[in-house]
């Protein structure tokens, strides 16, 4: 998924000629393993709403050991945005193909600079996916509705998990696996939106608790319908 495919250059652009960019998104995230593994099952298999506009989704820190803390992934996504606007320009791409989209997945997690990160990441031009107070709430939604409040506390989701507890599955709880999400996205979606009405437009995103827009980035950033 990181590199690019076949007739294709570092821009996702045809090389047969065409001058015609593929829509590619990429993402920096925040874990390790539980993002990445989500992402490339459903990336894999995911029913797209449109089947001609698929998106290729590259994760840029895949493999880089280095902090992944809201601000730093922020700050990195800067530089990264930064730079593939330059490589466009150099291309002379127009349009849409001009304008790379460079996403942060991440979470609240009690991490102190949220707010700071949310809003770095709109002066820079890079979206953010969000969800608090982990993104367990949203593997959690594929499940049950959520409501009330875990103060924060991202262990009090993974405890709700049901696939956590007296399972194999329990043996790297980080690693999401293909029965634990597929066939559930309807479920998921409506849960989700559910859990975020508990919420008033005043409050704050980074301040809502529960919540999570996973749903919102599958749909209309990735193209997925179902999985």
């Amino acid at each position: 998924m990181a590199r690019p495919q076949r007739g294709t250059d570092a821009l996702g652009r045809s090389s047969r000629g065409s001058g015609q960019r593929r829509r590619v998104v990429f993402v920096f995230t925040e874990g390790e393993v539980t993002e990445p593994s989500y992402f490339d099952i459903i990336t894999e298999v995911g029913v797209l709403k449109n089947p001609a506009a698929k998106v290729e989704l590259r994760i840029a820190n895949r493999k880089k050991k280095v902090d992944r803390k809201p601000i730093d992934l922020v700050e990195m996504a800067a530089d990264f945005l930064r730079e593939k606007t330059r490589e466009a320009k150099r291309a002379k791409l127009k349009g849409a193909a001009a304008q790379p989209q460079v996403w942060c997945v991440f979470d609240h997690d009690n991490h102190p600079r949220v707010p700071e990160a949310m809003k770095l990441a709109k002066e820079a031009g890079v979206h953010v996916a969000f969800s608090h107070p982990c993104f367990e709430v949203w593997r959690l939604a594929h499940y049950k509705a959520v409501t009330g409040s875990f103060e924060g506390v991202c262990d009090l989701v993974a405890d709700r998990l049901p696939f956590q507890r007296g399972s194999e599955d329990a043996a790297n709880p980080k690693l999401v696996l293909p029965g634990q999400v597929l066939g559930r996205f309807a479920e998921a979606r409506d849960n989700a939106r559910r859990m975020n009405d508990q919420h008033g437009d005043h409050v704050p995103k980074f301040n809502r608790d529960p919540y999570t827009d996973m749903h919102t980035f599958v749909e209309d950033v990735l193209g997925i319908a179902s999985y």
